[in-house]
């Protein structure tokens, strides 16, 4: 199972806000629907291995399964719609316990702490970030959590968190690219058992 944590920092926690405005008014929530879409599809195909939580704000997390994923079109409007659809339901989510909100998404009313515990176990955190040593270098698990942050970078909480957490720390290239270009590249990395095999 390959799974991608986003941090979402300015991302509102009210469905209140609209579909047509998700790279402004909804904080900057267009950089997540892409992070969703690069994580899961293929040409024609969904990856069905690979699971995101999208932590909003540090107060609620959205999980996508792709092993039960529905309703996922390729485009950021109609993942922003998901996302949207998830807040609508936040009522039900209660403490840990989540609500699935549509096949294959559901809502749960934790942040980033919660979250990172819940999903690193079994797993190996890996921190994506342009400080990390590269990626050719790195020996990848199994099992990995790929920690990554939108268009902010992590807040020193959030780092202080990660020191104790990951394993390593990796960089994808020697620029830096939007998280979903980061995810693209690092599936491209695994897929091909490091660039070797096509």
């Amino acid at each position: 199972m390959r799974q991608f944590l986003v941090i979402g920092h300015d991302v509102p926690t009210e469905p209140s806000f609209s579909l047509d405005d998700i790279a402004g008014g909804a904080g900057r929530l267009d950089v997540l629907c892409r992070c969703v879409n690069a994580a899961f599809f293929l040409s024609h195909d969904i990856r069905e291995n690979v699971r995101v939580h999208l932590v909003l704000a540090d107060e609620y997390t959205v999980r996508f399964e792709g092993a039960s994923l529905r309703r996922l079109n390729p485009d950021e409007r109609s993942t922003a719609a998901l996302i949207r659809e998830a807040l609508e339901q936040r009522e039900e989510a209660i403490g840990h316990q989540p609500v699935e909100t549509s096949p294959g998404v559901s809502l749960y009313r934790i942040g980033f702490e919660a979250t990172l515990s819940a999903a690193s176990r079994g797993s190996t955190v890996v921190q994506l970030h342009e400080d990390g040593e590269p990626l050719v270098d790195a020996e990848l698990p199994d099992e990995p959590l790929f920690v990554l942050s939108d268009h902010h970078d992590f807040t020193d909480a959030e780092r202080e968190r990660l020191d104790d957490a990951a394993d390593r720390r990796v960089r994808v290239g020697p620029k830096r690219l939007h998280a979903d270009h980061t995810i693209t590249v690092t599936h491209n990395y695994l897929d091909t058992g490091g660039f070797t095999t096509y």
